[in-house]
């Protein structure tokens, strides 16, 4: 979502005269587009801002903007803590980031990040497709991208901190969609991915269509039916409210790639509850099982948050369980960390973090054979690969599952060819291929 978020403000400041700079200190502007899931990010944000102080004394026309959801979490206090910060742009302000700079420089408000339960997303389509002139873009953004269909989230899980920096959750007008895909896919991109913090919920919450009971697996068979899309995935989900409308598009529509990223972040009923996930072990086995029924193909990922607070051995013994019995192909695993304002913060029972690191590094070191032992299963299969990236020896592309190939033989292909390959050989996180073609 912040790759789509930096590419949008990319766009709207090409739009304004603005233009890449080849480095950071010669830059006139440096926006840093921030992340606050986890603590990590936001630490980064800090020091990379503590280290930007010094350029901006050396040359005090540079103009620093922190953007996304540290900024729409910390507001003001960042200006407090960082004076040489000149806009603070709230996630719902993205759209609006050349004239809020402009107003900022020349005294008004430096940060702006009121979040509205009225906020529309703004009509907003591709200026140039390609490496454009919006931002360098690596080979493989040319051809897969990356489309926002809704933004923020009502569910309010207790360890999640998007419902307060990204807003109550809104759903983008179809039209607005289709639109925005078809200028990408005449432009020559391959593969779309649609975007949402849960995009299950698409169109509950506000009108999106002229039918009332529209919702996401109508939206894939529009977007499906663009000519020359080749590719469409999407991310991300919440099993609760995982439907069979959603499962059967897996079977009927041939562009949506068979690859499911479901996270379940827990594999105790006990800790699910008191992440308010709203759904129980049975309930998320019963929905792996019905989409290995209708696509037997598909690859599943997921997330798991180790260490949540009053996380017992049994209930990390259960999550151990719940990965034997699915067998993801891969997964996000994260130690458990206290994000403001979220009500996992006040609970109970908060873990040592070395007992957090221990069961993270079990939990990893099972994933990381089962992932090896699903890729062999690949071997000797001809799979098809969009290719990102060919170079005078080789190259590298995806799978429909999204595994990742690479080849060590010349390829008479382009980026963004799809070819058909023959797997030779199987790693943990990719895997290694040449031509059948």
């Amino acid at each position: 979502m912040n790759e789509r978020d930096s590419e949008i403000i990319a766009q709207t400041l090409a739009d304004n005269g603005y233009f890449p700079a080849s480095t950071m200190a010669g830059a006139d502007l440096v926006i840093l587009n921030t992340c606050s899931v986890r603590a990590k990010a936001e630490q980064k944000v800090m020091s990379l801002l503590g280290a930007l102080r010094k350029a901006k004394r050396e040359r005090p026309e540079m103009r620093i903007c922190v953007a996304g959801c540290v900024a729409q979490q910390e507001g003001r206090r960042i200006i407090e803590r960082m004076p040489h910060v000149d806009l603070v742009l709230g996630t719902q302000q993205i759209y609006r980031l050349p004239e809020l700079l402009a107003q900022a420089v020349a005294g008004g408000a430096r940060s702006v990040t009121d979040l509205v339960d009225d906020y529309a997303i703004p009509r907003f389509l591709p200026a140039a497709t390609g490496t454009g002139a919006t931002a360098p873009l690596e080979e493989s953004c040319r051809f897969r991208k990356f489309v926002t269909i809704m933004q923020g989230c009502n569910n309010y899980c207790t360890y999640c901190v998007v419902p307060y920096t990204r807003g109550r959750e809104v759903s983008r007008r179809v039209d607005d969609i289709v639109d925005e895909i078809s200028l990408l896919v005449a432009g020559g991109v391959k593969e779309i991915t649609l975007l949402g913090q849960n995009v299950n919920s698409y169109g509950r919450t506000n009108p999106v269509h002229s039918r009332a009971d529209y919702g996401f697996a109508d939206l894939l068979r529009a977007v499906a039916a663009i000519p020359g899309l080749a590719r469409l995935r999407f991310t991300t989900s919440n099993p609760k409210d995982l439907d069979e409308a959603l499962i059967r598009c897996f079977a009927e529509i041939d562009t949506l790639c068979p690859q499911f990223h479901l996270p379940v972040q827990a594999g105790s009923d006990r800790i699910l509850a008191r992440m308010h996930r709203r759904y129980t072990v049975a309930d998320y086995l019963e929905k792996v099982d019905k989409l290995r029924q209708h696509c037997p193909a598909i690859a599943l990922t997921t997330d798991i948050i180790v260490g949540f607070p009053g996380e017992r051995e049994e209930d990390f013994a259960a999550t151990l369980s719940l990965l034997e019995r699915v067998r993801f192909h891969g997964s996000f695993s994260f130690k458990y960390s206290d994000r403001p304002g979220t009500r996992a913060c006040l609970l109970d029972g908060k873990i040592a973090e070395e007992v957090k690191a221990e069961r993270l590094a079990r939990f990893q070191a099972r994933q990381d054979q089962i992932s090896l032992e699903r890729n062999r299963q690949y071997v000797d299969q001809e799979l098809a690969v969009l290719l990102e990236e060919v170079t005078i020896d080789g190259g590298r592309g995806r799978t429909g599952t999204n595994h990742l190939v690479h080849f060590s033989t010349p390829l008479p292909h382009r980026p963004g060819d799809i070819i058909l390959a023959r797997i030779t050989q199987a790693g943990q996180h990719s895997l290694q291929g040449r031509s059948a073609d």
